[in-house]
């Protein structure tokens, strides 16, 4: 798991968001509300309402962005899992959902994530 996470807000617009994505060179962002996970934001879920980009052109993402929010566009069912879990574990929870980032707790403070790209990366490494 990676434990220099960024994390986002309610508050924050998506502009911020994408451009946090952008500039970090990451897919995946926990949505916080102090210390708990209440949502999960990822660069395909920006793409989604950006879609009409390559038809009507840059503005109408920027009004998207701009009519939307956070809480609109985010994961709400977040699944979590503990730091204690396995490596099996995770790569079954991956395994039967759609999703590519898990947020790692520890007593329900988010303290990690972990990626189909970490284990993937964990496996190459056994080898």
């Amino acid at each position: 798991m990676s434990t220099d996470i960024l994390t986002v807000n309610l508050t924050q617009n998506l502009r911020d968001v994408d451009a946090l994505l952008k500039d970090q060179a990451i897919r995946h962002l926990p949505v916080v509300s102090g210390e708990k996970v209440i949502g999960m934001l990822s660069k395909t879920d920006l793409q989604r309402i950006s879609f009409v980009n390559s038809a009507e052109g840059e503005q109408v993402t920027t009004t998207m962005y701009d009519s939307l929010t956070i809480n609109q566009v985010m994961t709400k069912d977040v699944i979590t899992v503990d730091k204690e879990d396995t490596i099996l574990d995770v790569a079954t929870i991956f395994s039967k959902n759609e999703f590519h980032a898990l947020p790692v707790t520890e007593a329900g403070k988010l303290v990690g994530i972990v990626t189909t790209t970490d284990l993937v990366k964990y496996l190459i490494d056994q080898y």
